[in-house]
């Protein structure tokens, strides 16, 4: 099979198409043909190696310390059963999957094998190919912290920083589904796409400021790391909440710590990676709840120029990979 491999950290320019083995799955796992994949900001920061101000020793830890861990990148996917190993009961060849690799990656590829019982579950009947590998990266970051750590409620004010971005765009649409009154942070010439998603009030952080004397909220999110806490403390309002999903290295060690002795607190880390929080995200597109905002639709022979535009930091949404045009699969049997 092709799959796009690196062995030092740098551009896009370190990727390179080669020809690997396909995988044979375990008894417990099963056989994907890829058909769509993302470049996501997780990639582009293991690719690069890029991490916020001395945090570089722990990225080596993280991604390897003389050169990648994991060689073939890829957190999400969608695509079609292929072989299911001999204990595999819960599904069969043809079956059509979204599929959430996450931390271990992978998805840069044309085939790959998943547990059974893993971050894998059906697509719906509903759901492009396409559309369904943008779902598991942003939309279960937002749902996690949204809904699983900071309880957002109806009524709340919300602020997304970065709101035209994948985790932003899936926070948007998730905060105005439980009932929040969004403020979306953007660029101009995404305000429109973020108000579409279901902002209430869009600020422009090229011409406005993004936190304004006298305004203030429930939910604080920062989904791009240019919101720190010495500015965002003084739009939270007392007992108010902070998501930091990206941010300076003195915030994301001691955020939590300063936020408290302001009465507030803040909530950072990594989003929880399951089955379940799969499947309620994927639920939401099913039900026109949650759309992923697609910017780009690459090849896979372009995947170099996919990491080039996600490198730019202005993608709006996804940059999706198509691996194979497939059919919506008929089941075997």
């Amino acid at each position: 099979m092709f799959a796009y491999s690196y062995s030092r950290y740098g551009s896009p320019a370190v990727l390179e198409k080669v020809n690997v083995p396909t995988p044979a799955p375990k008894p417990n796992e099963v056989l994907i043909k890829i058909c769509a994949t993302t470049v996501s900001a997780a990639d582009w920061r293991a690719r690069s190696l890029t991490m916020p101000k001395g945090l570089g020793l722990v990225g080596r830890l993280v991604f390897g310390i003389k050169g990648p861990r994991k060689p073939i990148l890829g957190t999400e996917l969608s695509g079609v059963i292929d072989t299911v190993g001999t204990e595999v009961t819960n599904y069969q060849p043809g079956d059509a999957v979204i599929g959430f690799l996450g931390a271990k990656f992978g998805a840069h590829a044309e085939f790959v094998t998943m547990p059974a019982d893993g971050n894998l579950i059906l697509k719906p009947d509903n759901i492009g190919f396409e559309q369904a590998a943008a779902i598991p990266f942003g939309a279960t970051t937002a749902y996690d912290f949204l809904i699983n750590k900071v309880r957002l409620q109806a009524g709340e004010a919300v602020l997304i920083n970065g709101a035209s971005g994948s985790v932003g765009s899936a926070c948007v649409q998730i905060a105005k589904h439980i009932g929040a009154h969004v403020t979306a942070v953007c660029s101009g010439k995404n305000a429109q796409l973020v108000r579409r998603l279901g902002a209430d009030h869009v600020i422009d952080y090229c011409t406005q400021d993004i936190v304004r004397d006298g305004v203030h909220y429930d939910v604080l999110v920062d989904a791009v790391g240019t919101l720190p806490w010495s500015k965002a403390q003084h739009a939270a309002r007392p007992s108010g909440r902070m998501v930091l999903i990206a941010g300076k290295t003195s915030d994301m060690l001691f955020g939590a710590l300063k936020a408290k002795l302001k009465g507030k607190k803040m909530i950072g880390g990594v989003a929880r990676e399951s089955r379940e929080l799969l499947a309620e995200v994927v639920g939401l597109a099913a039900e026109g709840v949650f759309q992923p905002v697609i910017d780009r639709n690459f090849p896979f022979d372009d995947m170099r120029a996919a990491h080039t535009l996600v490198d730019t930091g202005h993608k709006r949404g996804n940059v999706v990979v198509s691996v194979a045009k497939l059919l919506e699969p008929t089941k075997v049997g």
